[in-house]
């Protein structure tokens, strides 16, 4: 087998790459406003009810509509998951590693397409629409790849006249609820995950960016996927999600979003229902408050520039976004004052041409809630960068830098989800990794450092589950840095890891006599 490695990132600074990119988005442009079915069994289902698909960076443009699902939709779905998993299952799972490289393969061969779309339909840069179609291709050749490797089962102990084996066999129906901000590469990963495990899936993805997800489930009935494996049911949270997470044919729940929306699936999921004869299992990444520290010893240009970069790409939409810097006193000033530099160079705006560095936030209610807080930076800090926002077209948000903020503030402490980062200051490295614990999450983080005493001591007790050195704290590469974090970030179930696919099944053990 070719060994993995991760699918490489576009260089658009080349003319053939801008031109390639450039075409697709006016070949996309060319498709907007189409309708999309669900698809339950195979079978394409239009429905009266849409859920429409806007720009962000240009509101009043539409980028598709798809059929909107309901509770008796849903059921169908099950149903139909139910019925295709009793076949599923029982397929080598080398042919079902062989339908996600064929899957990979037809994303590659359409990848500036795919980045046209979320260019398009979440208002990302061209370069974070490009990492993040090379994620999704990363994580179908991944997972195929780890599921070649767990198809013999594990090695355990023998003794004369008795042979033993552990092997996996998958769960069951699950349902995967993916988010907008990776509308491809988490909701990619999430479902073939699963399918490449021997399940049978109801993929609900975020009603903000529902077409590339419909685009994906085109690619992997190409691919080969047979009928009823992947079932496409997009639809309200409160009535489909909630109906399914409670449905006792429920397996499994792989979701991905927000703290309370994660809270609510984890404690309806553990409640039995009527007909139900397992314990759901849930897999929730449910997002951080992470923070970068810096100490006197650092490269406090590389400390500013991984700050700015890693607070402000896809306009702070990330989990893994930046948005606590503490530094330590005696550099605090010095760091502040060139991030302020570098902020005040980026340009914000619809994001079609590869002219700015941020496009907008995703809709109506991120911008109202980011916005927010300006007048709390106001309370709590100083705005010393951005602190505009322009709803007239798009969603657009300057990034904004905070100083002065307090360890305790809600601006240290609560996810924003916004290009929006607070400063604090430390007296000494142990004080900055004390404050950059002091929140609820546990997802990212960083150090910039050239002590090795202090690196260590950060390695030992800054607990997130992702931390990386000198570098930012976003970017982590499939099969790299798998990824997931501590605390109310989730259940560490480290996405593009060597275990994640064993999260999707059950271990079972045979003992034969001679």
């Amino acid at each position: 087998m070719i060994p993995y490695k991760h699918e490489p990132f576009t260089d658009f600074t080349q003319k053939e790459n801008a031109e390639a990119i450039q075409a697709a988005i006016e070949k996309v442009n060319g498709e907007l406003g189409k309708d999309y079915p669900l698809v339950i069994g195979g079978e394409k289902v239009t429905t009266e009810g849409k859920i429409t698909s806007y720009n962000p960076a240009n509101k009043e443009e539409v980028i598709g509509r798809v059929s909107k699902a309901n509770q008796e939709l849903a059921e169908r779905a099950m149903q139909e998951a139910l019925t295709a998993f009793d076949s599923w299952r029982h397929v080598d799972p080398a042919v079902r590693a062989d339908v996600l490289f064929k899957a990979a393969n037809i994303v590659r061969k359409r990848k500036h397409e795919f980045s046209a779309y979320l260019v398009k339909e979440a208002g990302k840069p061209w370069n974070e629409a490009d990492a993040d179609t090379a994620e999704a291709i990363d994580f179908m050749e991944y997972y195929a790849r780890q599921m070649l490797e767990l198809k013999p089962g594990k090695k355990v102990e023998s003794r004369p006249g008795e042979y033993n084996r552990y092997d996996y066999i998958p769960l069951g129906v699950g349902i995967v609820i993916s988010p907008w901000n990776f509308p491809f590469a988490i909701m990619a990963g999430t479902a073939v995950a699963a399918i490449v495990a021997g399940n049978t899936i109801l993929l609900k993805p975020a009603s903000t960016t529902p077409i590339v997800a419909a685009k994906f489930v085109e690619v992997m009935e190409e691919a080969g996927l047979p009928k009823g494996v992947l079932n496409f049911i997009p639809g309200p949270g409160a009535e489909v999600g909630d109906y399914l997470v409670d449905h006792p044919k429920t397996r499994f729940i792989s979701f991905t979003g927000s703290r309370d929306v994660g809270l609510r699936i984890n404690e309806r999921a553990s409640k039995l229902n009527e007909g139900q004869i397992w314990l759901k299992r849930v897999i929730a990444e449910m997002g951080g408050k992470d923070t970068i520290v810096v100490d006197e010893s650092a490269d406090l240009e590389l400390a500013a520039q991984s700050i700015v970069k890693s607070a402000f790409g896809f306009s702070g939409q990330k989990c893994s976004a930046c948005s606590r810097a503490v530094i330590v006193d005696s550099v605090y000033d010095t760091v502040l004052d060139r991030v302020v530099e570098l902020t005040n160079e980026l340009s914000v705006g619809n994001t079609e041409k590869n002219e700015h560095f941020m496009g907008p936030v995703i809709d109506a209610s991120a911008f109202k809630k980011i916005t927010s807080y300006f007048d709390v930076a106001k309370e709590e800090g100083r705005i010393v960068a951005g602190g505009k926002a322009d709803d007239s077209t798009g969603y657009f948000i300057e990034p904004t830098v905070v100083a002065d903020v307090d360890p305790k503030a809600r601006l240290m402490q609560e996810e924003i989800f916004g290009p929006i980062v607070a400063f604090t200051k430390a007296k000494d490295f142990k004080e900055a990794i004390d404050i950059a614990n002091n929140t609820e999450y546990g997802l990212t983080g960083a150090v910039l450092t050239r002590d090795r005493m202090n690196q260590e001591y950060a390695r030992q007790n800054f607990h997130v589950g992702n931390l990386y050195f000198n570098r930012g704290c976003t970017g982590a590469i499939v099969g790299y840095q798998p990824f997931g974090g501590f605390n109310m970030s989730g259940t560490d179930s480290k996405a593009g890891g060597p275990d994640y696919i064993q999260l999707h099944m059950q271990a079972k053990t045979t003992s034969e006599t001679f």
